[in-house]
Parts: structure tokens; sequence; C-alpha cells
């Protein structure tokens, strides 16, 4: 189960910057115009759903002073109370996402040929880094080992 997580985050490392500026652009221009559009439709007593809309539509065209209009009228609560519910439902969408990218198999990414179905150096024990009949990337069969030295390639030879 372990290779799952670890595949899992190996496929969405290069996303996690994008998620981050993503959730920071979210934060910025959606929920803060949204915390004060909603505070804003909570002051008129009038039709709320026309109020909420038409400050929403104003707010979201200049979000840096809507955030400071959220800070200088006191309503910082509101929009951090807002933020953490928005941010969860995000939170929930990437762990989403991780999981789907899981690895189906412990060998999904591996290149067939190559050297990855050996942890910490114990195909050295048998093969050579350095010099011999090539097997793969830094692995060679070496020519003066003593005993059985057949090798049995598995596989096709293409060419185009």
């Amino acid at each position: 189960m372990n290779y799952k997580v670890k595949g899992a985050l190996k496929k969405s490392k290069k996303y996690f910057v994008i998620t981050i500026i993503l959730w920071l652009f979210i934060a910025i221009v959606f929920v803060g115009p949204l915390a004060y559009s909603i505070h804003q439709a909570k002051l008129m007593d009038d039709n709320m759903i026309d109020a909420f809309f038409n400050q929403f539509s104003t707010n979201v065209i200049s979000p840096f002073s809507t955030l400071g209009k959220i800070f200088a009228d006191g309503i910082a609560h509101e929009y951090f109370s807002l933020l953490f519910w928005i941010s969860l439902l995000y939170l929930i969408f990437v762990f989403i996402g991780i999981s789907k990218s899981k690895p189906k198999s412990e060998f999904e990414d591996i290149e067939h040929g190559s050297s990855d179905w050996s942890q910490n150096g114990e195909q050295y024990r048998v093969l050579n880094r350095n010099k011999g009949i090539l097997l793969a990337e830094n692995n060679y069969l070496p020519v003066d080992k003593r005993g059985n030295t057949n090798v049995l390639v598995v596989g096709r030879f293409r060419f185009w």
C-alpha cells in the first residue's frame, strides 16, 4: 500500500505549486468579494439576492480593494470563516485528484529492462556497475565472473 501513496505523490508533485497558486487566486479573487457581498446583502433589508449579485459583480472587479474593505469594516471573521470552508472543500477535491493519480500496481511506471526492480544496490551482488556486457543503464554483466554468465533477453528488437 505504501507504493501507492509514494506513486501518487510522485505523479502529482509537479501540480502542488499550481494547486497553491490556484488556492491563493480563489482566496483573493473569489472568497473576498463573496464574503463582502454576503455582508453587504445582509445589511440591506430589501431583496437580498439581487443586492448580493449586484454587490458581487462590482466587488469581483476590484478584489484587492474589497479585501481592504473587509478588514476596514471589521468583518475579517466572516471572511476567514468562509475561507476555511471553501479551503476545506478545495482540499477534498485535491485529495480526490491525488488519490486518482495513484498507480494501479507496484510496477506501473517502471521501464522494462531497467534496474528499478532492485533496491539499495542489491543488483550489484550479481552485476557490475562499471564494465561488462550492457544490460541496462548502470548495470553490466561482468565478463570475468566465475560461474554461469548466460544472459536471457526477454522482449523484442524494434526498429523503424
